[in-house]
């Protein structure tokens, strides 16, 4: 022991040394702290590493948040009642899925809330695609619960099969089991097609496995035509969304959820708990703004068309220059994520010393100032030359303004001045 620790530090750092379960900080939350310090440092850095919207919040919503920034009360730990009643509506209407009110839970963002049902489910098996989002696997690390990996590849469109799911099922045999899909996904952009994801619903029914629909993303699904997973499978999904992507409101921490009443009551009351004992309830301003965010008037129908035709054409203008330049690359189907295979260009980093992904992004990131997520972040294999694109380094609210269709050259547009850089010095790099 020394005098300028103590003993309560030197105990910390023995139990430390004993403790496998550590969680390091979330690369995507690292990532962006990495590009603010280089920043500041004076170098010129594109930010594709984090996916924050890049578009204002929406403008009603604002206002609300203004009038309502002096309510202070603790409101109800399940959510405030004409809130829950808001999001219910807003979701049938947009997936016509069938939420209630009663099943809706607020959280602070939907991330708390998809760790708060993984926590809550007795000893379950929680299956994760490969790729997926980085929080999923460490969420059920610290929620004490077996986390498997269902590996898929770039010739699947990055999704699981559903013969796959039934295999890992067979073999493993009747248990409790929570799979999470993320659809329009994080890191890839993509969604299932309708029929795969109704044979995925007919494995998941057939083996009673739980499924965690994150829909983060849905209403940014580019055309408009997300297909909620709980419409074939509305027994046993809970679907979790929120403000952060398609109200470009991150920073206000608000998360929603609905689970399905066919799972009972046991489950929303474990959930109710856990809420109750940890964070209370969501920030009664946010709450009373989100009222207004969830209310379907021509004004948001607007901000959420205009978003999805500006995401669309940047995404699939990405994706083309990044497979003529020989990067494979399925073009988005919603977000603002491209998740770039480099396999054809093995041999030509291997000679530069770079034989994972996460060596890519990092060389990426000091020879250009380009920085992306390598796929180890995302739960693939480190050799795997794979990377998340997150395209939203550019002028939303300056966009936003604009209709695409008037424009003459949409994607010469000053505001997207540094997405085109990005990707320009990234093919020239590995050219």
């Amino acid at each position: 022991m020394t005098a300028s620790t103590g003993l309560a530090a030197d105990c910390l750092a023995a139990a430390y040394r004993q403790d496998a379960n550590a969680t390091p900080a979330s690369d995507t939350l690292l990532i962006n702290e990495q590009s603010r310090l280089r920043e500041s440092q004076g170098q010129r850095i594109v930010k594709f590493g984090f996916g924050q919207s890049p578009f204002p919040v929406f403008g009603a919503a604002v206002e609300a948040l203004s009038i309502h920034a002096a309510s202070k009360a603790y409101l109800p730990v399940q959510g405030l009642a004409a809130l829950r009643e808001q999001v219910a509506a807003f979701h049938r209407e947009l997936d016509a899925t069938e939420w209630v009110a009663e099943r809706v839970l607020i959280g602070p963002g939907s991330k708390l809330l998809l760790f708060a049902l993984i926590k809550a489910l007795p000893a379950a098996e929680i299956l994760i695609p490969a790729p997926a989002w980085v929080s999923y696997a460490p969420q059920a690390r610290l929620a004490g619960q077996p986390a498997v990996k269902l590996e898929a590849s770039f010739a699947s469109r990055w999704q699981i099969s559903p013969q796959q799911l039934d295999e890992h099922c067979r073999a493993g045999g009747p248990r409790l089991r929570l799979l999470i899909l993320n659809a329009p996904g994080n890191p890839t952009g993509l969604s299932p097609d309708a029929d795969h994801q109704a044979a995925l619903a007919e494995v998941a029914r057939r083996h009673g496995i739980i499924v965690l629909a994150d829909e983060i993303y849905a209403p940014l699904h580019h055309q408009g035509a997300h297909r909620a997973f709980a419409r074939d499978y509305p027994e046993a999904t809970v679907t979790t969304s929120g403000l952060s992507k398609w109200c470009g409101a991150g920073g206000w921490r608000l998360g929603v959820m609905q689970v399905p009443p066919a799972l009972g009551e046991e489950l929303m009351a474990r959930l109710l708990g856990i809420a109750s004992e940890t964070w209370s309830s969501v920030a009664s301003p946010v709450q009373e703004a989100a009222c207004v965010a969830y209310r379907h008037t021509p004004q948001l129908a607007a901000y959420l068309r205009r978003q999805r035709v500006w995401l669309s054409l940047i995404g699939q203008w990405c994706s083309a220059e990044l497979n003529a330049a020989g990067i494979r690359t399925h073009a988005p189907d919603g977000g603002f994520y491209l998740f770039p295979d480099f396999e054809a260009q093995r041999d030509r980093l291997a000679a530069r010393g770079i034989h994972t992904s996460a060596e890519l992004t990092a060389r990426l990131l000091e020879e250009t100032g380009v920085a992306l997520l390598p796929g180890s972040a995302f739960g693939c294999a480190p050799e795997q030359l794979s990377a998340r694109l997150a395209y939203v380094d550019f002028d939303g609210e300056q966009l936003l303004g604009q209709d695409p269709a008037r424009l003459e050259a949409p994607l010469e547009e000053a505001a997207l001045a540094r997405v085109r850089d990005g990707i320009h010095a990234l093919v020239e790099w590995l050219s």
